[in-house]
């Protein structure tokens, strides 16, 4: 998992997001089985990425749209859940704009468009390599009860080293 850190003293909601992320990461065993790797993450925002591999090929010889998906929807998640509360998707749709194929490298951006009491709106890009459009995905999310860090590793993530 790789994450980019563009503030040399990240702000305590940036220090909760990368901690969220580094243990969503270690127990997301389909997002690692697939060889998504974390980019960018910060409080309402994921970049992920995926390398296109023949085994992900349909019978058209193009990455199938289930792990377009996937990856999309991985971005979301660690989006939606960057401010510590459990969340999930209550819906999600996607509109394949062009195909992607073996060698290709896929880049998910999930963006936070707005939290309301329980739900969210999350936009999600996927591009190839080359920055042309491969889908759009619209995930909207619910809160559940519980936290991914406990109360103490967040303390602990507040409290300045002395």
């Amino acid at each position: 998992m790789n994450k980019i850190n563009r503030d040399p003293l990240p702000n305590p909601a940036q220090r909760l997001a990368e901690a969220v992320s580094r243990r969503m990461y270690e127990q997301d065993s389909a997002t690692r089985e697939l060889g998504i790797e974390l980019d960018t993450i910060s409080p309402g925002y994921a970049r992920l990425h995926m390398q296109v591999r023949e085994s992900m090929l349909n019978g058209h010889r193009t990455c199938h749209g289930g792990f377009i998906f996937t990856l999309a929807d991985s971005a979301f998640a660690y989006a939606c859940n960057s401010h510590n509360q459990n969340t999930v998707a209550a819906r999600a749709s996607i509109d394949f704009l062009a195909p992607a194929r073996a060698g290709d490298r896929l880049t998910a951006v999930a963006e936070e468009r707005t939290i309301a009491g329980r739900t969210g709106v999350y936009d999600i890009t996927v591009r190839d390599q080359q920055g042309r459009l491969i889908a759009l995905f619209r995930g909207n999310s619910y809160r559940i009860q519980g936290t991914i860090l406990s109360e103490d590793e967040v303390h602990k993530l507040q409290t300045p080293e002395s």
